[in-house]
């Protein structure tokens, strides 16, 4: 780390973590918010190797930019994996994992800061979560997953969603959403940071509970309003999307909920959950195909 970094790094402790695939439509948006953030000491962008225009548009940014830094991947080893890699390469002791279909608004992280210090142990802190017509991202704040919930909520986006508690400026919450989540470095080093084995969803599920069993708290800034555009880099490829959340689904099932006598249900969950695919994704998949024809 240079001595410029070193400085910013003491001064202001934040690393951001953007992980990018095909974000070109809103990463611009999404970086420029991040420079807006004064506590910002560092920004990691890891680009799961994009075929659209990011990297052009990362390369013009990081000549005038001396937070940022880019780490550009072949592949695509998903997004635990990638913010993985963006927080070993960092040295604020807060990471901001930041999705590039996010916009904070000005004094959005010294908010969430403030929030964090009222917490006895900070483990992950979100926003309010919500799209253009400022309706809230039902993943913003959520229950654990269980099957009971998960099949009760079938093809339902808030199967496992929290309601907004408007008396709480913090809302205490088992889990919240990995498309902006504020941790402090201890912490997530303690539980060994995102489990690389989820490709895409429910590694967030999963991490909030690991920090929570390690004791740490969950929480969710109410009071800060915070825009996402959701799911820009996933919509051209709804099956793909729904295949990975469906075994990252099941990984979290057999790692947290198959113990003792349920394990042996591990069959009979298996078939439920590919029988929730076919529903949930033949649907999306199916209209895709009709809407690049009709294109």
């Amino acid at each position: 780390m240079s001595g410029q970094d070193q400085a910013l790094t003491d001064t202001t402790g934040v690393a951001a973590v953007v992980v990018s695939y095909n974000s070109a439509a809103t990463l611009a948006a999404c970086l420029t918010s991040l420079r807006m953030q004064p506590e910002l000491a560092e920004i990691r962008v890891i680009d799961n190797g994009s075929r659209d225009g990011s990297m052009a548009l990362l390369e013009a940014l990081r000549t005038e930019e001396p937070r940022l830094r880019l780490l550009r991947l072949p592949g695509n080893p998903g997004f635990a994996a990638a913010c993985n890699l963006g927080a070993a390469a960092s040295r604020s002791p807060w990471l901001l994992f930041v999705n590039p279909d996010i916009e904070l608004p000005a004094g959005a992280l010294a908010r969430l800061l403030a929030h964090a210090a009222r917490l006895p142990r900070p483990g992950a802190i979100g926003a309010d979560l919500q799209d253009r017509a400022g309706r809230r991202d039902p993943a913003a704040r959520r229950h654990d997953l269980s099957l009971r919930r998960l099949w009760a909520g079938l093809g339902r986006r808030d199967a496992l969603a929290l309601a907004f508690d408007e008396r709480q400026p913090l809302q205490p919450v088992e889990a919240c959403s990995g498309a902006l989540l504020l941790t402090p470095r201890s912490a997530f080093e303690a539980v060994g940071g995102w489990d690389a084995g989820y490709r895409l969803h429910v590694e967030d599920l999963d991490l909030c509970r690991r920090l929570r069993e390690a004791g740490f708290t969950i929480a969710v800034a109410n009071d800060l309003p915070v825009l996402h555009h959701r799911g820009v880099s996933s919509r051209s490829r709804p099956f793909f999307v729904e295949w990975h959340k469906h075994r990252g689904l099941w990984r979290y099932w057999w790692r947290y909920e198959a113990r003792g006598p349920a394990r042996l249900a591990g069959p009979l969950v298996f078939s439920l959950l590919a029988l929730r695919l076919l529903a949930v994704a033949w649907p999306k998949a199916a209209c895709q195909v009709l809407k690049t024809r009709v294109g």
